[in-house]
């Protein structure tokens, strides 16, 4: 019974993947059987960075962040992940180790999938392997951008591209604006922009006298003129 009900939560993670979209019912099934389940609480970390890299995780449930250490020991955050999404995929075919690491921001489940497994996917289907390129890309150039607002002192550019980043994968469209529940914290804000925890709350409420967002406590935002943050950038 335990078994069939993992097959039933690897089946509906497999299902939301992206990459995995195009599948026929049968081909999916046989994928279901390949993956393994893990289960990490908040806070836990899932991957460090410069471990061997052998698995590709998928998000069943929950929110990760993907982050680097600074130079002087400060969290820089690179992704947040949400249900669906993946990662560990770079060095899956190369090898390699993980250039990054993974905090389960949330309770979070995942499926994954080991380098060998995941190798005669990609043989059997190679138009995984081009879905998975898309997906490197559109993150490839989110970390340009990234790179390029924390080039700038102007903390207004770094917090606009925050808020319209988590827009992409919390947003949703309400009669008041473009609603968020977000799961990271002000010191999470704080680690993705480069600027203090101080200045983030700081700024956020300006953003909120001038009409731009409206903040309900420390884990809802909603996004009043979204226009006003994309000419910040």
């Amino acid at each position: 019974m335990a078994e069939c009900c993992d097959r039933c939560k690897n089946r509906l993670c497999a299902s939301k993947v992206p990459i995995f979209s195009n599948l026929t019912e049968s081909e999916l099934i046989d994928i279901i059987k390949m993956t393994g389940h893990e289960e990490f609480g908040k806070g836990d970390t899932i991957c460090f960075e410069g471990l061997e890299a052998n698995t590709l995780y998928i998000i069943n449930e929950g929110e990760i962040k993907l982050f680097k250490y600074t130079k002087d020991g400060k969290e820089q955050i690179l992704h947040i992940l949400t249900a669906g999404d993946f990662f560990g995929e770079l060095n899956l075919l190369k090898g390699g180790e993980y250039s990054f690491s993974a905090e389960a921001i949330t309770s979070t489940r995942l499926c994954t999938l080991t380098k060998e497994k995941m190798k005669s996917i990609i043989l059997e289907k190679p138009e995984i392997a081009l879905k998975i390129m898309e997906t490197l890309a559109d993150r490839l150039n989110s970390l340009e951008t990234l790179a390029q607002n924390l080039a700038t002192n102007e903390v207004e550019v770094r917090l606009a591209y925050m808020l319209l980043e988590l827009k992409k994968e919390y947003g949703k469209e309400t009669t008041e604006g473009i609603e968020m529940k977000i799961p990271i914290t002000r010191e999470d804000m704080s680690n993705y922009t480069g600027v203090a925890r101080e200045t983030v709350s700081r700024k956020l409420k300006v953003f909120e006298e001038e009409g731009i967002i409206k903040l309900v406590g420390n884990k809802k935002i909603i996004i009043l003129n979204e226009e006003r943050l994309r000419l910040m950038q």
